[in-house]
Order: structure tokens, then C-alpha cells, then sequence
């Protein structure tokens, strides 16, 4: 067990490293209080027990300086460690993408489904499985670039090194980094980290959603309390793509009935119902990898991120995420479309 010693207002307080991961940190004072979490606590309380005390009752959390702990992780359950590592692998992979953004020799082919692709995808796909190889030889992976890992931990990591790619080639800051982690076929965790905003949304079952903006501290990410269509804010991704599998009515019905819609959706638009920004995002085709890593994130968030016909399967071929007021309404008129 290890521990750091930080001294605030003339006391002590510790900040416990536990064994199950670089990730987790308790906050204790003295032997008698002992948290999962750090809170506000006002000036005249520092150091006190009644100031653990009134931590203990606030339970806002409020991470360790950044020479403690990564700000980014601000929970700790049995997969804190593996999300711990989502967050790191992905400002590599941003980082690695960012190199390539509003490029004027960037290379662009196109895959099989007549999808692009380019040499930041798969640079950055390649870069987390490496990684990923070496920090968890025994689970497995999927993704949209490369092959099929199996391992045989239970843990499965579902990997979209660009989600919007066709933004990112027109030099659009709306795409980003999705890495989801399944655990006995369920998904528990998820990073959607956006490189050109330099923002990221994060969640673990249990842990709540979060968001960090730039070097700010992580706030909690919530979905919005809307409850009427004729007040909804809606997000879509490309009107053509409906067309080309059949469901060309479904956004008209959705747009005489919202009170503003708006595109340039992919996982940017699901993360802006998981903050609170939006009430609806609508997406006819979905993979696995486009969906995965928002599951968690949208639930936590307290909406809901399934395919059209409500289930959280990340086969569906389809999603929709819907603020929680919502989401019976929503359902019932994408159920005629829903397979």
C-alpha cells in the first residue's frame, strides 16, 4: 500500500494508493476516515475530522493535483484501471491524429463499403492495439481497422481510432476517439476522446459520466431534463446515408416535430446528449466500434444510447441516444423502422 503525505492548512491529510491499480486513490484522515472520494470542504474545516466528516457528507469529487494523480480519473471500481488506460492510450492516439489534421498531403483510400480511410486511422488503431498487447495480453479486441483479437479475460475493447472520418478529412473538429470496453459481453466503460477540441467524455458503470475541457477539471456530464419533443434539440449524422437503406422518412418525422435539428453528428452529437447539449441523436448505421464506447458513457450520463428498438447491442446496426424524458417517445416512432 502507498501513500502521500499532503499537508493543507497546517495538517495532514493521506492519499492512499491502493494495489488494484494506478488509478486508485483513496483520501484518509487520521485512521478513522477513510473515502473513495475527495471533496469540497470549506477553508476553516481543513485538516479537522469534522472537515472528513463533512467530506464524507458532501461527496463532490475533487481530484488530487495532477503530480498525485491523472485528473482524469475521478472513480474506482474493478475496471478503474483498464479506463485508466483508455484515457492515456487515447491522447496518444489524439496526438498521433492531430499530426495528420487539416493536412494538405493527407492520404485517403478507400475500404471495401466505399467508407475512407486514411493513414491516421490505422496509425492510430495500431498504436492503442500495441499497447493494448502489452498492458492486457488476455483480452480481446475488436475493431475497425485491423482483426479480431480474442482473448480470455471476460474483457473485450472495442476500438474506432477516428469516429468521422469524412470531418476529419475536410478539416471538421467533429470526430473522434472511441475506445469502449466490454466486460461478459457488457459494456462497462467507455472514452470518446475529441482531439482537434481537446475534450474528453468518460465513464465506468457506476462511476458517472464525466467531461474534461482542455486542462480543467472534470465535471460531471448529465443529460438534460426535457421532456417534450416540441422541445427537443435533435442531432443528426448524413440525411443520404437513411436513404440508401431504406429509412428516407425517418429524420422528416423527427423534424416536424423537434424544435431544432442540427448535422455533423457521429459520437460528437451522442456526447452532446450525454453533457446535456442536445436531447436526440439519430444514427441509421452504426457498428460496433461507433457505438460501443457511448453505451456507458450516454447511461452514466443518466440518458440512454441503445439501437432503435431500445437494446444496448452493439451489433444492432443502429443507434439512437435520447435524454431520459425522452426516450419512450423517441422509441415509439422509430419502432416502424426498427429491425
Amino acid at each position: 500500500m502507498e501513500s502521500v503525505l499532503v499537508v493543507i492548512s497546517e495538517k495532514c491529510f493521506f492519499l492512499r494508493k491502493s494495489c488494484w491499480g494506478s488509478g486508485s486513490w483513496f483520501l484518509s484522515v487520521g485512521s478513522q476516515f477513510t473515502i473513495g472520494w475527495a471533496a469540497t470542504v470549506p477553508k476553516q474545516r481543513w485538516g479537522t475530522r469534522s472537515g472528513a466528516r463533512w467530506a464524507m457528507a458532501d461527496r463532490r469529487r475533487l481530484l488530487p493535483q495532477p503530480s498525485m494523480l491523472d485528473r482524469e480519473m475521478t472513480t474506482q471500481t474493478i475496471h478503474s484501471s483498464r479506463l485508466q488506460f483508455a484515457l492515456d492510450i487515447s491522447q496518444r492516439a489524439a496526438d498521433l491524429i492531430l499530426q495528420h489534421y487539416q493536412s494538405q498531403t493527407l492520404g485517403i483510400e478507400s475500404k471495401a463499403d466505399d467508407s475512407p480511410v486514411t493513414v491516421a486511422d490505422r496509425g492510430a488503431e495500431q498504436l492503442i492495439r500495441d499497447a493494448l498487447s502489452e498492458a492486457f495480453p488476455e483480452d480481446s479486441i475488436l475493431g475497425e481497422e485491423f482483426d479480431d483479437v480474442v482473448g480470455t479475460s471476460g474483457y473485450r475493447w472495442v476500438l474506432d481510432p477516428i469516429d468521422g472520418t469524412k470531418p476529419f478529412i475536410y478539416g471538421v473538429p467533429l470526430f473522434g476517439t472511441l475506445i469502449g470496453i466490454e466486460f461478459q459481453e457488457r459494456m462497462v466503460a467507455g472514452v470518446c476522446r475529441l482531439p482537434a477540441l481537446n475534450e474528453v467524455v468518460y465513464a465506468e458503470e457506476g462511476g458517472g459520466a464525466w467531461w474534461k475541457i482542455g486542462r480543467g477539471e472534470p465535471r460531471p456530464a448529465k443529460a438534460s431534463a426535457v421532456s417534450e419533443l416540441q422541445e427537443a434539440r435533435l442531432i443528426f449524422t448524413e440525411p443520404t446515408a437513411d436513404r440508401k437503406v431504406g429509412r428516407g422518412d425517418v429524420l422528416p418525422e423527427f423534424l416536424r416535430q423537434v424544435r431544432i435539428a442540427r448535422g455533423w453528428g457521429d459520437c460528437y452529437g451522442h456526447i452532446l446528449v450525454a453533457t446535456g447539449r442536445a436531447d436526440i441523436a439519430l444514427d441509421p448505421q452504426m457498428s460496433a466500434w461507433d457505438i460501443a464506447a457511448l453505451i456507458p458513457i450516454v447511461r452514466e450520463s443518466g440518458a440512454s444510447c441503445s439501437d432503435w428498438k431500445g437494446d444496448e447491442n452493439i451489433f444492432g446496426g443502429d443507434g439512437v441516444s435520447i435524454a431520459p424524458r425522452l426516450r419512450d417517445s423517441v422509441l415509439n416512432i422509430l419502432k416502424p423502422w426498427a429491425h
